[in-house]
């Protein structure tokens, strides 16, 4: 299945802005639901700051796409997806990343 890649930097900041806000969500899920959450709290502070990373450097221009994986896939391949619902999310910035914005 072909993942949709944005076709405007506008619309990719966009979705990095997307998945910021959910792994924000999913910070207070991690707080409210501990138990449930388990092993979420481990991987959510990594993951948010490297999308903030990613987010600023598309901002202030210091951004390059290039065809290896975002740092931060590793990290999201080896999260379950009950724990990453919105790993599909993550998927689609890192697919933009290595193959650029969509024509």
């Amino acid at each position: 299945m072909k993942i949709k890649r944005p076709i405007t930097l506008e619309e990719y900041i966009e979705l990095v802005d997307q998945a910021i806000f959910e792994v924000s969500d999913l910070r207070s899920a991690i707080e409210y639901d501990g138990d449930y959450m388990a092993g979420a709290s481990d991987f959510v502070q990594e993951l948010e700051q490297q999308l903030t990373a990613l987010l600023n450097a598309i901002k202030d221009g210091s951004y390059e796409f290039n065809q290896q994986d975002l740092p931060f896939m590793p990290l999201v391949n080896n999260v379950n997806d009950i724990l990453l619902p919105f790993k599909h999310l993550l998927r689609q910035i890192n697919n933009t990343h290595t193959l650029g914005l969509d024509s």
